[in-house]
């Protein structure tokens, strides 16, 4: 039965004719919320699959255009599902360690590394997401004890040893096939920059 059927319009008299006047039911309240109550907005953007540029391939030289190692030339070691490259320098050569970095802030080299003789088991744990999770800092202390605290000199924080030996497995064979090409290892601890009139759209890398 619908709304209709349910509360029927009432006619009433106004003046000399008649008007069919809804049912007191069907009526707006008189009364709002005082308060908007919050809707979510929709999220009309859908999501597509990352397609990497044919030049991104694992194994290749990439040079590092933004954060905190820009300049600096690493070896592609895999793409990664969210549409990130899991990189590394390696360490021993630039400093530059396993990392995740934006497919648009580099510039990919025609120069390859053979990395055939990495362990795909221990690069498949470095991709996973929670590899690279953010330990939670806890709460500043508060009270005299703290302040006092405050004059002691901060400690370093050191890298996990877990993270350490993941570095040392992945770079051994990388070195190996650095140590095997002329020249490349001092190719990959220089860093690139541009000079004045240089264009980089129009250089070959």
């Amino acid at each position: 039965m619908s709304a209709t059927e349910a509360n029927p319009a009432v006619e009433k008299k106004f003046g000399k004719g008649k008007r069919s006047v809804p049912h007191h039911s069907q009526k707006a309240s008189r009364f709002y919320p005082a308060h908007d109550e919050p809707k979510p907005r929709q999220n009309r953007k859908s999501v597509h699959p990352s397609k990497p540029r044919a030049s991104l391939k694992p194994g290749a030289v990439l040079i590092l255009l933004a954060g905190r190692f820009r300049g600096k030339r690493v070896i592609l070691l895999k793409h990664l599902k969210e549409g990130a490259l899991l990189v590394t320098g390696p360490f021993k050569i630039n400093g530059v360690p396993i990392r995740r970095v934006n497919s648009r802030y580099v510039i990919a080299t025609s120069t390859t590394v053979d990395i055939s003789g990495l362990d795909q088991k221990t690069v498949d744990k470095i991709a996973s997401p929670e590899y690279f999770a953010r330990e939670k800092k806890s709460r500043k202390q508060k009270g005299e004890e703290a302040f006092l605290k405050q004059g002691d000199k901060q400690e370093k924080k050191a890298p996990a040893s877990q993270r350490a030996s993941d570095q040392k497995t992945i770079d051994k064979p990388l070195l190996s096939a650095i140590k095997n090409e002329e020249f490349l290892a001092s190719y990959l601890k220089s860093s690139f920059s541009l000079r004045n009139g240089q264009k980089p759209h129009e250089m070959a890398f």
